[in-house]
């Protein structure tokens, strides 16, 4: 039987605007438009679209579950009107500096293997896009091809390196 291929994709910096810390209020979560096209496209060529993200400043206390829940609806309800569906949203909400270690947070490759498990994904035909080092880390422990972009960086860009 044929397993699924993914594109894993950070949040901040590369599905809406970096801020530079944490996006605190829905009123600042910014969905970069420019990524709505290659998107579309790697959806169109069967790949799954699933949102790996590191969210600590609801440890910190920044903002609550509810408002992050509400930042990720936002995101769905935006992409779904560019016909592009989010398979789903996996986010940590730890902090090295309030709850300890976790598993979870990025580098970590927690999120990514439980994608990986729950739609019956082939790792080594599926990626993970993000701005940020750890992401890279994460995604090759998972067994993924990991992609560094720079934050806010047209996707459309790095199209070439997925299969």
């Amino acid at each position: 039987m044929k397993k699924n291929k993914a594109v894993f994709l950070d949040r901040d910096g590369v599905l809406n605007r970096e801020l530079g810390d944490y996006v605190c209020k829905l009123e600042d979560f910014h969905v970069l438009e420019h990524n709505f096209a290659p998107l579309k496209a790697l959806q169109d060529k069967g790949y799954l679209l699933i949102v790996i993200t590191n969210q600590g400043g609801t440890a910190k206390g920044w903002y609550s579950e509810e408002t992050l829940a509400q930042m990720h609806d936002h995101l769905r309800t935006v992409f779904e009107a560019q016909g592009i569906h989010l398979t789903e949203i996996y986010y940590c909400r730890h902090h090295p500096d309030y709850n300890g270690n976790c598993m979870c947070r990025k580098p970590g490759s927690l999120m990514l293997e439980k994608g990986v498990a729950r739609f019956d994904i082939d790792a080594s035909k599926s990626y993970f896009i993000g701005d940020r080092e750890r992401d890279v880390i994460a995604g090759e422990a998972a067994g993924l091809t990991g992609i560094l972009i720079d934050s806010d960086q047209p996707i459309s860009e790095v199209l070439h390196l997925i299969a």
